[in-house]
């Protein structure tokens, strides 16, 4: 079964698959113009012209499958445009011989239920609309079960080969319904904000206009300006419309509007305090041309491991959907900024609560101090505060740009903050980043994402049961929505062996998920030696970082290359681009303890240098101790996030500041953006374990992982490689054993370069280099050439003439 699916090169793919659309297209033809009256196997004519478009040979083509499938006929065209469009976008057809196999039954369902449907008209030229095939199925079902068993039978045979030959399920039917629905949806959304973006903008237009005439009359009668009423000033011409995330009363533009409902103060005692409630946005449906994750049919002893060239994103139909926000009490609230308003004053703070902020974890109440009263005094009073609240714990922060001070005091009623609402804003859909990350919402309810890209690296720390595990599965799953296998691979390392083996078997991943604390120091320094090959390799290109890289890569890959060339020929130095790697580590104190040499020099160097060769570290610790995130690791992640820790020894450890032993734990954060000194409190989003599991087995569908095993091999050294020697030898490098084959390698190929033998011989970056320099001193090479592979200076049967 071979012949069916594509073969590696994509020119000659394409070529095939227009060769098999040719092929459907002129059998269509020829059973759309089929006459009982043309030449063929039933019928002899001499003298007449055919009528069938496509000849003699559409005539006997199309009479022998209408003689003997009927209606059914038209299944294989049908098939072979599925076939084509596959070899189009050279993507490998899993488990041809089950498709096949499949197919057959289905062609020969469809043929029995024509048959065992008296009314069916006729195929044409009179013939039976299931064919001889489907008479002779039909007549031998009927004897043996009666019509009403045949049709059971028959129906269940065409489920069964909707199941073997295409990823049906009736479990996802409701699924597919929907997309239409939700496509509707989707633009509907997007006309009504058409429509409201239109109106902003005449609305602008139309005071702008007004205010250009104000300036033309001012101009016209100076005098009656001067000596009258004074006119209200030209404001400034409106902005274009644009969207606005921050919420009004944080809004500088908005300040002057909000101010007016602030009590002042002199307020009186029993005068409403405002409550602002940011409206969420109305998530856009997910996109209905994405693929939904259907079911994993069982894979064979060995799976075909042929990675696609295009895939497919997952859709957020397969997660959960999201619940409804359930609306806050208005008076509840107004209470409780009583009740704080009242316990300050009995320790001699006085002010008043000016403003109620509610989100979907805590409520912000801004408490306007009066004059003279300190804001270390307030802070002081956070534990008796909690007292009279009687709450978990209170947070107490002044807010910046406003003469308030922000007490945040936990709901009664948590939101669940799903990671499907995250997944839909507009904040991640419209990111360009492949690395950004789902965050959750802040105090206030706007949603937060980040860009792994610009942190670069991030640090997680909070004990267990925090939220930790959740945010990593967050942060992954995040990556899995925006980036193929293609633009992101992963390194899991899991000591802990619970967390993420459910990733096992995704496409992303450069290597099995490790739990051996051994293979995951053999994973970090051989990630220290790919950086060094990646750095070489951008100074060889003359580009800065792995973005210019791939751009570059890009431009240059318009050049036609040479359909005929032998497979293997084409190298490796010619440029691809370098995907980003995101290695993750979920228990770092496993790894400090046992490997702490390694680990710690090993996340340094690649902390401060594979940031422009897109390689990016994510650890996460329950144990933040000194001995575990020491002074070089600290120094080298900016970007940190803390979840509730036992002590303030560790908040002060992870983010240089108390507090985080405060919070509210399950999902409750701290999160330290890159470049800014604030922290941002953010509640993060929910994934569960099912959600996880539908999404890996999209994945899972589309590719099989493509492991680089070299990394779980301890990495070569120029001390302790047993295997390269000393270098005591200057002259053969025969202590090296694999001396020998490499030079054959090269003297095959005609050309030498470290990727030729990375790749035919298995070795590691550093051990090939080595080997090269070997050849170069014995003359078989010549100099290095910038990225082009070096020349070979011997003839290929040299080494014959050696042996000999």
């Amino acid at each position: 079964m071979r012949f069916l699916g594509p073969t590696r090169h994509r020119t000659l793919n394409e070529a095939a698959g227009l060769v098999y659309l040719a092929g459907a297209a002129a059998l269509s033809v020829s059973l759309y113009s089929f006459s009982p009256g043309d030449p063929s196997f039933n019928t002899a004519t001499q003298g007449l012209r055919v009528a069938n478009q496509i000849g003699k040979a559409g005539s006997y083509t199309s009479d022998l499958l209408f003689q003997l499938l009927g209606w059914a006929a038209w299944v294989l065209p049908a098939a072979i445009v599925i076939v084509a469009m596959k070899w189009l976008r050279s993507r490998p057809i899993q488990y041809p011989l089950i498709k096949a196999i499949g197919f057959v039954q289905l062609v020969l369902g469809c043929c029995t239920g024509l048959a065992l449907i008296p009314w069916f008209p006729p195929a044409q030229g009179g013939l039976l609309p299931g064919g001889l095939a489907g008479a002779l199925a039909a007549d031998s079902l009927v004897s043996v079960l009666n019509p009403a068993g045949a049709a059971l039978l028959t129906a269940t045979a065409l489920l069964v080969s909707l199941y073997l030959v295409s990823s049906f399920s009736l479990a996802k039917v409701p699924v597919w319904l929907s997309v239409p629905r939700q496509w509707g949806e989707q633009r509907r959304i997007r006309w009504r904000r058409w429509k409201d973006q239109r109106a902003l903008n005449r609305l602008a237009k139309q005071q702008l206009r007004e205010e250009r005439a104000r300036a033309k009359a001012a101009k016209r009668k100076p005098a009656e300006i001067v000596s009258g009423q004074p006119e209200m000033a030209a404001s400034a011409p409106p902005a274009p419309y644009a969207r606005n995330d921050r919420p009004p009363w944080e809004d500088p533009s908005q300040q002057g509007e909000f101010r007016a409902m602030e009590p002042s103060l002199d307020t009186a005692a029993g005068e409403e305090i405002p409550i602002f409630v940011l409206e969420e946005p109305e998530p856009l449906p997910p996109p209905p041309s994405r693929a939904i994750a259907e079911p994993e049919p069982a894979r064979p002893a060995n799976p075909p491991r042929g990675r696609p060239v295009t895939f497919d994103l997952p859709s957020t139909a397969v997660l959960n959907e999201t619940p409804v926000r359930s609306a806050y009490d208005g008076q509840e609230l107004k209470e409780i900024a009583g009740r704080i308003k009242s316990k300050l004053e009995e320790f001699g703070v006085l002010g008043s609560v000016v403003q109620i902020n509610p989100g979907p974890v805590v409520t912000t109440f801004e408490y306007k101090p009066e004059a003279g009263i300190k804001y270390s005094r307030i802070v002081a009073l956070t534990e008796d505060l909690c007292l009279g609240l009687q709450a978990e714990s209170i947070f107490i922060e002044r807010l910046p740009g406003k003469p308030t001070v922000g007490i945040e005091v936990p709901n009664t009623r948590r939101e669940v903050i799903s990671l499907r609402q995250i997944l839909e804003s507009e904040e991640f859909s419209d990111s360009g980043s492949k690395l950004t990350i789902c965050l959750g919402k802040d105090i206030n309810g706007r949603i937060k994402v980040a860009a792994l890209d610009t942190m670069p690296h991030l640090l997680i720390a909070g004990s267990t049961g925090s939220g930790k595990s959740v945010m990593l599965n967050s942060l992954i799953m995040s990556i899995l929505y925006k980036a193929t296998p293609d633009e992101v691979r992963m390194v899991l390392v899991d000591p802990k062996r619970v967390e993420m083996g459910i990733y096992e078997g995704i496409p992303h991943l450069l290597t099995p998920v490790i739990t051996d604390a051994k293979q995951a120091t053999n994973a970090l320094r051989n990630a220290v030696l790919e950086m060094e090959r990646r750095l070489k390799l951008l100074a060889s290109q003359g580009v800065r970082n792995i973005e210019q890289f791939n751009r570059k890569v890009k431009l240059a890959a318009g050049t036609p290359g040479n359909l005929f060339e032998e497979e293997g020929a084409a190298d490796q130095e010619q440029l691809k681009p370098l995907p980003y790697v995101l290695i993750v580590i979920d228990e770092l104190a496993d790894l400090m303890m046992l490997e702490r040499a390694n680990v710690e020099a090993s996340v340094t160097r690649l902390a401060q240098m594979a940031r422009a060769v897109g390689m990016h570290l994510v650890l996460a610790t329950q144990r933040p101790s000194v001995d575990v995130i020491t002074g070089l690791i600290k120094a080298n992640f900016p970007s940190r996030i803390s979840f509730r820790v036992a002590t303030r020894v560790d908040s002060r450890t992870v983010l240089d500041v108390m507090g985080a032993e405060h919070l509210l734990g399950r999902g409750d954060m701290l999160y330290l953006p890159p470049g800014s000194s604030r922290l941002v409190r953010v509640h993060g989003s929910l994934v569960t374990e099912n959600e996880i599991n539908r999404v890996v087995e999209h994945w899972r569908d589309q590719a099989l992982p493509d492991y680089d095993e070299s990394y779980l091999k301890p990495p070569p050294s120029d001390d302790d490689d047993p295997e390269t020697g000393s270098g005591e030898d200057e002259g053969g490098g025969a202590q090296d054993a694999m001396y020998q084959e490499a030079v054959r390698v090269v003297l095959e190929m005609g050309k030498a370069s470290t990727s030729i033998l990375q790749r035919r011989l298995r070795l590691g970056y550093g051990r090939a280099a080595r080997i090269l320099d070997m050849m170069h001193r014995d003359g078989i090479i010549g100099p290095p050439d910038g990225s082009r592979p070096r020349e070979v200076l011997k003839r290929p049967d040299w080494l014959d003439e050696i042996e000999q």
